[in-house]
């Protein structure tokens, strides 16, 4: 069974999580890349930044719905929600929209839990770390040229 250690990209792009997002829509296009780890200036990964966080900052802002009671307003959403995507639409650095949730896997991961871990989690852009050494990156275009070549 193929693992993450023979399908992932080894010379891997990180930026700096103080990058301006025009330096970040630049390095994706000149790179042809749709997502990159976030490092901080120590280069300790600290998060992930795709495609989808920059075409995020042009979304219509969606204000939550309330209900009126009496006189009360009662949000049928979360409040911290509106204001975390308030602040990545607003965001001007790599580290205002990226994600800080991060989500690594190890060399030695199989395919099938990367794919697993991918689709359910939603993820494009997937870390290889060995400790806190990042090692490689495997980006769904990866799992998808291996099914390509019918592998």
């Amino acid at each position: 069974m193929l693992k993450a250690e023979d399908i992932m990209s080894r010379e891997v792009i990180t930026v700096n999580e103080n990058a301006s997002v025009r330096e970040l829509a630049s390095l994706f296009i000149s790179h042809d890349i749709s997502g990159a780890p976030v490092v901080d200036t120590a280069g300790k990964v600290v998060g992930v930044v795709t495609e989808n966080d920059l075409i995020f900052q042009n979304k219509k802002v969606h204000l939550p719905t309330a209900v009126a009671i009496l006189d009360a307003f009662l949000f049928l959403e979360r409040p911290e929600k509106m204001e975390k995507e308030l602040k990545k639409i607003a965001g001007a650095k790599v580290g205002d929209i990226c994600s800080r949730n991060l989500i690594s896997v190890g060399p030695e991961t199989e395919l099938e839990e990367l794919a697993t871990l991918m689709a359910e989690k939603k993820i494009h852009t997937l870390p290889v770390m060995e400790g806190e050494q990042l090692v490689g990156v495997i980006g769904k275009s990866d799992i998808i040229r291996l099914i390509a070549q019918g592998l």
